[in-house]
This record gives C-alpha cells, structure tokens and sequence, in this order.
C-alpha cells in the first residue's frame, strides 16, 4: 500500500533511540521526510548518521534531518520550534509526540516533584509542540498529529501513579484537541501500546523466565510472559511503528479522535 508520504514532512520526537527512532525509520522509508529530535545535538546527529547508514547498506536513501532542544522546558521547546521556522522546507505536516518516560515511583514515594515532572515529560512536552506547529497545519489545512500514549491511561496498575496520570491527561489532551480542530484537514490520535518488545523487556523477563524455569531463550520465555495476551505474544516495536505511518498517512483520513490500543488484545497482563 502507498501511504502517500512523499512530500511530507514529519518530526518525531524522542527519536534518538527506542520505538521513536523506529517509527522515525519506518516514516523515512515511506517516503517522508523526517526531523529525528534528541535533547542534545550529538544525539540527534548520531540518530540521523544510523538511518542514512542502514539505508546506504540497503542501497537506497531516506530524507532525515536532526533536530535538538529539551522540549521539557519552554526555552527548549522554543529552541526547536525556531529552527523549524527558519527553514520553510521543514514545516512538519504530522507531528509524532513520541517522547515520554515512565519513570518508577509508588503511592508512598512519588512526591509532589515527581508528579510534576511526569505532567511535563508526558504531556506538557507534547503540548508545547502542538502549540507552535498547529498554526502552520491550520494554514496548510493538512496535519496529523498522533500521540505516544499507553493502555495504561485506562487501565493503570497500581506502581506509578504520577506516570499513568500524566499519560491519562495526555488521552484528555488528544480528544480535546480533536475537537478544536473538527472541520479542518488536521487529524489528531492518540496510539496506546501495551507491553512493548524492547531490549530491556527482554532482558527483564528472560531473567525471571530462568529464574522460573521456562527456559533460557526468548521464544522458550515469551510464552509464559505473554500467557494473557490473546495473539500469544508480546507485541513489537515495528508494529507500533507501522500503525504511526498509517495514522499519518492521508489514508487514515476517517480516523480522527481514537485512541487506539495496540496490545495484542490484552484484557490484562499479570506481573
């Protein structure tokens, strides 16, 4: 399927690494010119240097640029919305709000500080954004914006309630949004992974997959962790990747203010 990204231009944030970096990969290879962010310029460079590597070795291009700020911070957020601005070429017409992080905390040492910095990392972040390109979409009358969000913005587990509030309000933040911007040509929605494949999912639970007895590798483990996800496996990172690229895509024009889960079809998953 032709997703129709060529001529696009798409930012990612948080793309120096992790599933940002992946969907930052895929949105190039459909075509799509992309702005890798990192918080620092050595990261951003050292994202955009893999992707034209990996696609040399493919014997092919991709169309990548980097692009650095602490969009923690309003001056950080302002220092990527300034850069953007003063190269017309680099508008972004889908903003991808990857960035987020989940860090640990319970009931009883999540502080106040904590509870803030999770509202800035997780929804301020891609507020700020928002914010600043949303004009430019309105005046193209063309934008996607999707956001990273979790299944645990309705199902929360009981550890990191700061993190799960964040992300919950971020959910708050798609639908309004998708309503401010009804009648237009900009589309707003909000992807809600569950457990995700990542290096260090796999670590952990091969780890406790020896402890237990289920085996030594990865497809001897993934069973037992994924015993409650109705596919029977946990899902990937491409996965997640492939339905950004459609969600950005003009394709994906009927599909305006969801929130979609992409778990495997998980009712739960027990620890």
């Amino acid at each position: 399927m032709d997703l129709q990204l060529n001529g696009k231009t798409a930012l990612v944030t948080g793309a120096h690494r992790g599933t940002g970096h992946i969907i930052a990969h895929h949105l190039a290879a459909e075509g799509a010119r992309v702005v890798l962010h990192g918080f620092t310029p050595e990261q951003a460079q050292a994202a955009v240097a893999t992707l034209r590597d990996n696609a040399t070795s493919a014997g092919t291009t991709v169309d990548v640029h980097p692009i650095a700020g602490d969009i923690n911070t309003d001056a950080g957020a302002q220092s990527v919305l300034a850069a953007l601005d003063a190269d017309a070429t680099m508008q972004p017409d889908i903003l991808v709000n990857n960035y987020g992080t989940a860090d640990r905390g319970n009931w009883d040492d999540a502080n106040t500080e904590a509870w803030l910095d999770a509202y800035q990392k997780n929804v301020l972040s891609a507020q700020r954004l928002i914010r600043g390109l949303l004009p430019g979409m309105r005046q193209r009358d063309f934008g996607r914006i999707i956001n990273l969000g979790t299944v645990g913005s309705t199902r929360p587990n009981a550890i990191m309630p700061h993190y799960y509030a964040a992300k919950g309000a971020l959910a708050t933040l798609t639908v309004g949004l998708a309503k401010e911007v009804a009648g237009t040509g900009i589309r707003v929605n909000l992807v809600s992974p569950g457990l995700i494949l990542t290096p260090e999912v796999e670590t952990a639970y091969l780890a406790r997959g020896k402890a237990k007895g289920w085996g030594d590798t990865w497809e001897e483990v993934e069973p037992h962790v994924a015993k409650d996800i109705p596919i029977g496996r946990i899902v990937r990172r491409e996965e997640v990747a492939d339905l950004v690229c459609f969600l950005a895509s003009p394709k994906a024009d009927a599909l305006h203010s969801q929130n979609i889960r992409i778990d495997g079809g998980a009712l739960d998953i027990v620890s």
